[in-house]
């Protein structure tokens, strides 16, 4: 079994568990307080989520007031270049694909020095789309995008730290008109707080969501989901690397200030970040790439114990028919090969991978994600959702056939996520 098949399956219930389960619904209470930025906002304020269920916390119990001083601090002064970073967290774990490394050179060298990223949240076939990059930092990602985008898309950043926005605002113009030689630039940058979105933009206006290694520096995860789901357009998404650990934290780790900024501190227990996505809309997360973390530092492995903490690339789309399981309307979906950069295949997640031309048995939630969002110019959808067969089988046939009658893990589907 693969490491990715290991992870998901010891991070999620059996299938025949899931076939059954509901997840409840999700109650807010919340304590007063505003950032200090003269908006009315509730970013940090301490809130605490609890299913119905249990009486588990998943917004982590962090002193919030200091919480986004202390983020500010640590990627402002204290880190200088991505060499002070004492954790592999801040880290991309594996090269780029080859348009990115060509689109990295040339990027000015001081935002590449000061980037600090955990994945490679950039998906492609974004011509002519806004890209949205929340946490966008040094704007290495934003860089990136302005150039996948071309001159017809545009390309925003938002962030809340003063010495990273200086540098991702210093180069902008020049690069996008004489760099790109685009008539104009197509980059802007916002000094602001990701938990506050719907204050910046307005509803139904962004493409596509990006965010590397950011989320887990909030304080307020739940309304960063959902400010990002509002602003969103109805088939757009959230394709982003964040960092996640296979348990709930406890308090000291929660507050301790190096581990914050080197974005295992924020970390969210893998499940309570499920369940806040489909809180707020985001009925199917998927995951399409993981890659465990490494702590070689010897007081902060103490301090962590046996927590494993992982870099997981989500997708997140936003579609009023998905659903919170795979269910099966007898729907297939061909994708053509029209992205340049995926000629032969397309991988939408870590288990579903399309190959050019060739029809592919799909559940109801993957094929609105392929055929009824920004994808939909590249892949052909059979079929509609008039006709219900149950639930989906998500479970590959290799593996089913290789079970015995007696594992349900063979035998079952559920959800794709």
């Amino acid at each position: 079994m693969s490491f990715v098949s290991k992870l998901r399956s010891r991070f999620r219930p059996s299938p025949m568990t899931r076939r059954c389960y509901r997840y409840p619904p999700m109650t807010y209470s919340v304590v007063g307080g505003t950032i200090a930025t003269g908006l009315a906002c509730t970013c940090n304020n301490f809130a605490t989520v609890t299913a119905n269920t249990t009486t588990a916390t998943t917004t982590p119990a962090v002193d919030q007031t200091n919480f986004h001083d202390m983020v500010k601090e640590y990627y402002g002064q204290t880190l200088q270049t991505s060499a002070d970073l004492k954790t592999s967290a801040c880290c991309t774990a594996k090269a780029p694909p080859l348009v990115i490394r060509e689109a990295l050179k040339k990027i000015p060298a001081e935002i590449n020095d000061k980037y600090y990223g955990c994945g490679s949240p950039l998906p492609f076939g974004l011509q002519g789309l806004t890209v949205l990059d929340l946490g966008s930092g040094s704007g290495r990602d934003c860089y990136v995008a302005a150039q996948l985008v071309g001159e017809h898309g545009n390309v925003i950043g938002i962030d809340m730290t003063d010495e990273q926005l200086a540098v991702s605002r210093k180069y902008a113009n020049d690069f996008c008109t004489k760099t790109l030689g685009y008539k104009k630039s197509n980059l802007s940058f916002i000094k602001g707080y990701i938990e506050m979105l719907p204050q910046y933009l307005e509803p139904n206006s962004v493409d596509i969501i990006i965010s590397n290694c950011v989320v887990n520096l909030s304080p307020r995860k739940d309304q960063v989901l959902s400010g990002a789901f509002d602003v969103l357009k109805e088939g757009g998404e959230f394709y982003f690397s964040d960092v996640y650990c296979d348990r709930r934290l406890s308090e000291e780790i929660q507050n301790h200030k190096v581990l914050v900024g080197e974005c295992l501190g924020g970390a969210l227990y893998i499940e309570d970040f499920r369940r806040l996505c489909q809180n707020v809309g985001f009925k199917d997360p998927r995951i399409l790439s993981v890659s465990e973390i490494t702590v070689e530092d010897a007081e902060l492995k103490r301090i962590l114990g046996n927590a494993k903490f992982y870099s997981i690339t989500y997708r997140l789309f936003k579609h009023g028919l998905i659903e919170d399981k795979c269910e099966d309307y007898g729907q297939v979906a061909i994708y053509k090969g029209s992205i340049a950069e995926h000629p032969d295949g397309y991988d939408l997640d870590d288990h579903h991978k399309f190959i050019t031309n060739k029809p592919m048995l799909v559940c109801g939630n993957t094929a609105n994600m392929v055929g009824d969002t920004w994808l939909k110019h590249h892949f052909d959808v059979i079929g509609d959702m008039s006709t219900h067969y149950g639930l989906f089988d998500c479970s590959p046939v290799a593996n089913a056939a290789s079970k015995s009658d007696s594992d349900t893990n063979a035998k079952v589907g559920g959800s794709c996520c």
